[in-house]
């Protein structure tokens, strides 16, 4: 690519909230594959953007925008999801003037942020051509995430409520900081898988007692005729987000015969890991022709 400029694309209570594009110099009109990071919304940051993708872009003429949104626990689902919202207003109103083509979008994410991808199949405008969710997951309060993970509870240690809570700034961020926040964040993530946590914690609403408030901000309950054409990518030994979470995402997808795929990588480990190399390369491969598709 050209190269990257930074923008800031909304200001919310003092946070900065920023967007990195990348894109070939002089073209204009151009298509935008956006990528949203992943972190189960507590962690990670814009700057994550995969190679692939990048190489992509480059190869194609297409832009690139990797935007940021702030992170729980400090703020909640419901702001996380407008900040995403707030993303694509300003690809709708400053993006023409930066040479982007509103009208031909594709957004793909990761994790959290394939989460993140799914829920712009319906909440935003404009609504994207075609999404790509790498392992991630059309629900927010199933047992998943509201029972404690076996896994998490005997694959890093078990944390207290101290030991979670102590080193949280209180600070609205959309990145951690540094190392040490980077890692604190990250024991608080699982801190709440082993205890059940995360939807109360992360959304602010109770699992138990709220699930139609929650409705909004689950994809799987929200598919209709015109959810656009969607690509799944998920591995079947996924211990971080379930492959079941993409089968179901699938099925209902099929229920209201909207286009998809879904691209499973026979066992892989959460971010496609674990596996011969070669098998995720031709799931990216997939991917990209899948892009491609909906942006050349």
């Amino acid at each position: 690519m050209a190269g990257r400029t930074t923008v800031v694309y909304k200001r919310a209570g003092g946070c900065e909230i920023a967007l990195d594009l990348y894109r070939p110099s002089g073209a204009t009109r151009l298509p935008v594959l956006v990528w949203i990071h992943g972190g189960a919304l507590i962690m990670g940051s814009r700057a994550g953007v995969p190679g692939h993708l990048l190489g992509l872009c480059r190869d194609h003429g297409f832009a690139l925008v990797s935007i940021d949104y702030r992170l729980a626990p400090q703020v909640k689902l419901p702001a996380i999801v407008a900040n995403v919202r707030d993303a694509f207003g300003w690809l709708r109103t400053d993006g023409p003037a930066a040479g982007l083509d509103p009208a031909r979008i594709v957004v793909a994410g990761a994790s959290a942020g394939g989460y993140l991808t799914l829920m712009t199949g319906f909440a935003v405008e404009p609504i994207p051509r075609a999404l790509v969710a790498y392992y991630g997951y059309g629900d927010v309060d199933g047992g998943w995430y509201t029972r404690p993970s076996e896994h998490y509870r005997q694959a890093v240690p078990l944390y207290s409520q101290e030991e979670a809570l102590g080193g949280l700034r209180p600070d609205v961020v959309t990145s951690p900081p540094d190392g040490v926040q980077a890692e604190t964040r990250r024991r608080y993530y699982h801190y709440l898988r082993q205890n059940g946590l995360w939807t109360r914690e992360v959304t602010g609403f109770d699992p138990a007692r709220d699930r139609a408030a929650l409705d909004p901000f689950c994809p799987v309950r929200n598919v209709t005729a015109a959810y656009p054409p969607t690509m799944l990518l998920h591995g079947t030994a996924d211990t971080d987000v379930p492959y079941e979470r993409s089968v179901e995402m699938a099925r209902e997808l099929a229920r209201q015969r909207v286009a998809h795929h879904l691209v499973t990588i026979d066992g892989a480990e959460h971010g496609l890991v674990g596996v011969d190399p070669a098998l995720v390369a031709a799931a990216h491969t997939r991917a990209m022709a899948f892009i491609g598709e909906h942006l050349g």
